[in-house]
């Protein structure tokens, strides 16, 4: 019998480097992380928590990728994972910001998706459907949303307008 994956291999390429891993708990204590412009999404859920690796001197190396060059948050996620890690006793921690692989969407979660349509946003895909009714019939209002990431539209259905978040 062949089953058909319900998340993008991309997804399940990273789901798999952290079930290898030998860092289970700091993986862990990173759940509870969240992107400073996406506050109900964990930076796991988005994709741009790469790796968590323990070195030979038991520091800790974490790698991101932001989802792109130039996010304005990447200070403030480097700095909430030094201070998440800290606080549950991993002193030495320092994190890597890398553009290569560049992000893109299909890293994002099936839990990140849900956590945006419950905020109001919608998740990437085709075709955009409003968060609020559900409705495909939808137009844009501006490619420029409330962060670069995301584009304003409103639903011809229910009239609410709604951001949509950009698929790269």
């Amino acid at each position: 019998m062949q089953y058909i994956s319900l998340v993008t291999p991309e997804y399940a390429a990273r789901r798999a480097n952290r079930a290898n891993s030998d860092c289970a708990d700091w993986w862990s204590i990173l759940d509870r992380v969240f992107d400073p412009e996406l506050p109900h999404v964990t930076i796991w859920d988005l994709g741009i928590l790469v790796n968590v690796e323990k070195l030979a001197d038991f520091s800790c190396k974490v790698t991101v990728s932001p989802t792109y060059s130039g996010c304005p948050a990447v200070d403030m996620i480097s700095d909430d994972i030094v201070v998440a890690l800290n606080q549950a006793g991993v002193e030495n921690v320092a994190v890597e910001v890398s553009l290569s692989p560049a992000w893109n969407t299909a890293l994002i979660s099936p839990d990140g998706k849900a956590a945006m349509r419950k905020q109001g946003i919608a998740p990437p895909g085709d075709p955009i459907k409003c968060p609020q009714c559900h409705s495909d019939n939808v137009n844009v209002i501006s490619q420029f949303g409330s962060t670069a990431c995301k584009a304003l539209y409103r639903c011809n259905s229910c009239l609410e307008p709604f951001d949509y978040f950009k698929e790269f």
